[in-house]
C-alpha cells in the first residue's frame, strides 16, 4: 500500500517506534500552522492492557517519535510534535477500544436507538459483556459507545489520617494566606 497522505507517511514512519514501545497507533493528523507544521500522533496501551499510559510511556515514545521525524523526507522544515493518549473522550468504535474500556461504566447506544449506561466487564469474540452477564450485546449491535469518566470520593477515607508536609503551619491554610 502507498501512503499517499503526509499523515498517512508519518504515520508509516512512526508506527515501528510505536510498536517497539509496546504501544498501538491510534491516529497521526499533521496540519499547517503558520511557518510550522504540527504532527498531533495519538498511541495507546495494547488492546490487552489495563489502565492508562504513564507520562514516561509517553515521553519515552515522543523521544522516538521525534528522532525519526526530524530525518523523514515528509516532513520538510520545522514542526512541532504532540504526543498523547486518545482520553476519555475517544468514541469506542473499534473492538479493542471496548477490550481496552473493560472494567469501565460504558454509555451505549444500540443501532435499534436503544440506551443504556452499565459496566463493560468482558468482552467475548464480538461480544460484549456488561455486569458480569446481566446484559450481552454484539458489537455490531452498537450505534455509539463511549466511557463515562466516574467521579467518586471514596467513602472510606479518615481524612484525620493525612499528615502535613514538613514545614506546613497547617492543612487548612490556603495557598494565597501567607
Amino acid at each position: 500500500m502507498v501512503a499517499s497522505s503526509t499523515a498517512d507517511k508519518v504515520a508509516e514512519a512512526v508506527r515501528p517506534a510505536v510498536e517497539n514501545a509496546g504501544l498501538v497507533l491510534e491516529e497521526v493528523k499533521v496540519a499547517p500552522a503558520g511557518a510550522r507544521t504540527v504532527v498531533r500522533v495519538i498511541v495507546d496501551l495494547g488492546e490487552d492492557e489495563s489502565g492508562s499510559l504513564s507520562l514516561d510511556q509517553v515521553a519515552e515514545v515522543s523521544r522516538e517519535i521525534s528522532d525519526l521525524l526530524d530525518v523523514h523526507p515528509a516532513l520538510p522544515g520545522a514542526f512541532t510534535l504532540e504526543v498523547s493518549s486518545p482520553g476519555t473522550s475517544r468514541p469506542l468504535t473499534e473492538l479493542r477500544h471496548f477490550k481496552r474500556a473493560r472494567t469501565r461504566m460504558v454509555a451505549v447506544t444500540l443501532q435499534d436507538g436503544t440506551s443504556f449506561t452499565r459496566r463493560l466487564t468482558a468482552v467475548d469474540g464480538d461480544e460484549l459483556v456488561f455486569d458480569d452477564g446481566e446484559q450481552t450485546v454484539s458489537h455490531g449491535d452498537v450505534a455509539t459507545a463511549r466511557v463515562e469518566v466516574e467521579l467518586k470520593r471514596a467513602a472510606s477515607i479518615d481524612e484525620s489520617e493525612f499528615v502535613d508536609f514538613e514545614g506546613s503551619d497547617s492543612s487548612d491554610q490556603m495557598d494565597d494566606e501567607v
